[in-house]
């Protein structure tokens, strides 16, 4: 699921970026070789302008709704389902240490250890 909406937030950014070089500036740009306001262009009589403006709204719409998810995903990490998760620690044998006494300690002499 992660993996799809990184990949959906990519393309709507990287469409985004280009559809706002595509639109109508006040300069000769992007949005001028599609012949923004000729009435026999691709777009119809309008022009490009509503569809340029409409295509970015909605690809911004889309590129806040994945960054939303995104964050959401981010924020509940999902729970490993590993095999200790499902361990009682409180059902487990208690740890006990060793008990040392007089007798282990009292006669023997330290030993050098070879090196």
């Amino acid at each position: 699921m992660e993996t799809l909406v990184w990949f959906v937030h990519v393309i709507s950014a990287v469409s985004l970026v280009i559809l706002v070089l595509l639109q109508h500036g006040k300069g000769a740009d992007m949005g001028a070789a599609f012949g923004s306001g000729s009435a026999g262009s691709l777009f119809g009589s309008s022009g490009s302008a509503n569809f340029l403006s409409r295509s970015t709204a909605v690809a911004a719409a889309i590129f806040f709704t994945t960054s939303l998810g995104l964050t959401y995903i981010y924020a509940h990490p999902v729970q490993s389902g590993g095999l200790m998760d499902s361990v009682d620690v409180s059902k487990t044998a208690p740890v006990v240490a060793p008990v040392v006494t007089d007798s282990d300690t009292s006669g023997s002499k330290s030993k050098e250890i070879p090196k």
